[in-house]
């Protein structure tokens, strides 16, 4: 998704969570985002741990990507 308009960005305020090898647009992610309709985006790397369904993905995030998200909800 390179369009983000309508997303809230979570987490990744350059506090180091990006992975530093510039394969997510130099440090860019991972990250979490919230939608105008209250889903989630999740940009991260790729994982191949399955196959998804047609049209899904998988994505691994660190820890500290999913406890900033919750931090910056008040959850």
């Amino acid at each position: 998704m390179s369009e983000r308009a309508g997303l809230t960005r979570l987490t990744g305020s350059g506090n180091g969570n990006g992975n530093g090898n510039g394969e997510c647009g130099q440090g860019d992610c991972p990250n979490v985002y919230r939608t105008e309709k209250g889903t989630f985006v999740v940009q991260g790397d790729v994982s191949s741990a399955f196959t998804p369904p047609q049209g899904e993905g998988l994505v691994e995030i660190p820890e500290s990507v999913l406890r900033e998200a919750v931090r910056v909800l008040g959850w």
